[in-house]
């Protein structure tokens, strides 16, 4: 019998390429080579399935290019006619995962070729792409690689072998919202007996149908002085100085920004323009404060309605930025917010 024949995907970090500093590197066919989590996967795969090529492409690169390089991947993936398409795992490296799942759907709709990816839960790729493909659920950083491993080659050799694929708690791979129906031995009423005792003992219990889990935040009062109280303004819209000084991804984005306005009165089209990869940035670039207010807010510390605009925002790219990610910039200028003595903040987006 034949073997399985798998076109592997990774982005230029675990093709041991470089880091951030080459994550423009475009997309780059390598017939015939197992690079990087390769090796682990051929070796999981056995002598079931082989890797007949690995395809390569800069995070950046993928995401600044979307279009075009989802094309030009798709013409090597469709000319190396694989049984199977493997992308990743991403863990929680936004960009990374926002192409893995892009492409795994692209190779599924397109070419018709059964595809898996692995990664966070908290990933923005799954989020996006959840209920289109079959993404694993990974451990948030590159330590769980045996794991992801461990999960996504028996699901992408079962694709291969064209058998059925089981729910997603007997295969590991996300929820994508699909139900199928299926006898029970048990009728409901009394399954969901034996849960409710189970709770109220304090057993271990699955429920059958998870609630999704929503991060609350409770409101703080309202201003009570604004005549007398510092504000700041924070964005994920992407406002930067001309030029991106700190390179902000369009998307997916690693950090965040943090410049100084002492003495800006007006964001204009020959200082600032915006980073942003997610909508169109014609009117953000010919004048900035449509996104990040200072024009209007110098206006008001003028005229004395608040106390004084601080001196230095923070900006940052919201679109397929991972949750975590975005906490983590959050808690880290929030901490240099409050030590400013900055009293309350006006987040704005697109």
């Amino acid at each position: 019998m034949a073997k399985i024949r798998i076109v592997h995907y990774i982005n230029q970090f675990f093709a041991n390429i470089g880091g951030e500093e080459k994550a423009d590197y475009p997309a780059e066919l390598r017939e015939g080579q197992v690079v990087g989590p390769g090796m682990a996967f051929a070796a999981a795969l056995g002598e079931e399935a082989e890797i007949v090529a690995t395809i390569v492409c800069g995070d950046s690169y993928f995401n600044e290019n979307i279009d075009k390089t989802k094309a030009e991947i798709l013409g090597y993936v469709k000319k190396l006619s694989p049984d199977v398409f493997i992308a990743g795992p991403a863990f929680n490296a936004g960009r990374y995962g926002v192409a893995c799942a892009t492409l795994a759907a692209a190779v599924e709709e397109e070419l018709g070729i059964p595809a898996v990816t692995g990664m966070y839960v908290e990933n923005p790729g799954a989020d996006m792409f959840k209920d289109k493909v079959h993404i694993i659920a990974t451990k948030n950083s590159a330590a769980g690689m045996r794991d992801a491993v461990k999960k996504m080659a028996p699901l992408a050799l079962k694709m291969g072998k064209g058998e059925r694929i089981g729910a997603s708690i007997e295969e590991g791979y996300m929820p994508g919202g699909a139900r199928v129906n299926f006898f029970e031995e048990k009728r409901g009423s009394e399954r969901a007996v034996e849960m409710l005792i189970k709770k109220l003992s304090g057993e271990a219990f699955v429920t059958e149908f998870p609630m999704p889990d929503f991060d609350r935040v409770e409101p703080n009062p309202a201003v009570k002085d604004l005549a007398h109280t510092k504000i700041a303004v924070v964005t994920s819209g992407g406002i930067v100085p001309k030029g991106n000084p700190d390179p902000i991804e369009s998307s997916s984005a690693s950090h965040y920004g943090e410049y100084d306005i002492t003495g800006v009165m007006d964001l204009t089209e020959e200082t600032y323009e915006t980073a942003h990869g997610g909508y169109d940035p014609i009117y953000a670039n010919e004048d900035a404060d449509r996104v990040l207010p200072v024009d209007v807010l110098r206006d008001m510390e003028k005229e004395g309605i608040i106390g004084e605009l601080h001196n230095k925002f923070y900006t940052t790219t919201g679109n397929g930025t991972a949750v975590a990610s975005a906490k983590a910039f959050a808690a880290e200028f929030a901490a240099k917010l409050k030590a400013d003595g900055v009293g309350a903040v006006i987040l704005t987006s697109t």
